[in-house]
Order: structure tokens, then sequence, then C-alpha cells
């Protein structure tokens, strides 16, 4: 399949068939090593989408392949943050998925440039994203996009993501 017959839309989190995907392509990404390996819980997935739904600084970005068009095979989930140096919403990328089959095809890249296009007209100064140091292909499409490590300083080094669980 060639990327060009790859079609990338926002998700509407009130149509079944785009709750279905992004459920069902958030679960593959969990059981995925670079997604932690384990299957989304029984609370998100009865919950997630209409969680989604009910924050108006989240968006999806789906991506529909396969024969007929309509066969889920990525998934970029963005939320609304706010820079308060900016003084202006930022949007971070917190999950990007392609199904194995899809990848190496601009899929994820086709699903970031939406992102992007949403972030700008929510008047957004940046995006943001996390990704595993050995995820490799990961790092090349990111930097391929125009994401880099963040820093001030280079003399403080580059920013670090951490986490504490609540």
């Amino acid at each position: 399949m060639s990327a060009l017959a790859i079609r990338v839309c926002q998700a509407d989190y009130g149509r079944a068939d785009h709750a279905q995907a992004v459920l069902g392509l958030l679960d593959a990404y969990a059981r995925d090593p670079m997604g932690g390996a384990e299957a989304l819980s029984d609370f998100a997935k009865a919950n997630l989408v209409a969680a989604l739904a009910a924050r108006p600084q989240a968006y999806s970005v789906l991506a529909f392949g396969g024969a007929q068009g309509d066969t889920p095979v990525g998934l970029v989930n963005c939320i609304e943050g706010f820079s308060t140096f900016a003084c202006r919403p930022l949007v971070n990328v917190h999950d990007v998925v392609v199904l194995d089959s899809y990848r190496g095809q601009r899929v994820a890249e086709s699903m970031l440039a939406l992102a992007e296009q949403i972030a700008r007209q929510r008047g957004a100064c940046k995006l943001t994203l996390e990704v595993l140091q050995g995820n490799t292909a990961a790092v090349r499409l990111y930097q391929r996009v125009g994401f880099a490590n963040y820093q001030l300083d280079p003399a403080m080094g580059h920013a670090q993501f951490w986490q504490k669980w609540l």
C-alpha cells in the first residue's frame, strides 16, 4: 500500500467508527513494547473516548487505509497545554500509533502534519512530545518533521521528561 492511499482526518469522538478506531489503535500501541506492552485497562476502554470528548483541549488525528480506505491504521492523540513564557497554548503530541504493516509509509508524518495544522489554528506556539531513546525509527521521524531536543541554554543540557505516578 502506498502512502497516497492513506486518508487522515481529525477524529470525531461522537462517531462510533472513530471511537472504535481510537480505542483499537491505542490498545495496539499499549500492547507494543514502545507503549509498555500491556493492554489498555477495562476502565480506559470503557471511558477514554468520552473523557477525551469532554475535554475541549484534546483532539485526535486518525489515518485510514486498506482496500476500501476505511481500515484504521494510525492515531495521534494531542492535548493542549499552556506555555507561560509565550503566554500561548502549546500542544503535546501524547500518542503516535501506526500499525506495523503501515510503518515506513509516512503515515505518522501525514498525521503529524494535520496535528500541527490544528495546533496552529488553535494559536499554539509549539508542539511537544516525548519519545523513548531506543525508539530510533520514531526519533528519525520526529527529527525529519522538525522536532528537536528541548534546551534553553546548551550549557545546561537538554530537558528531561520525568513522571511521578499519583
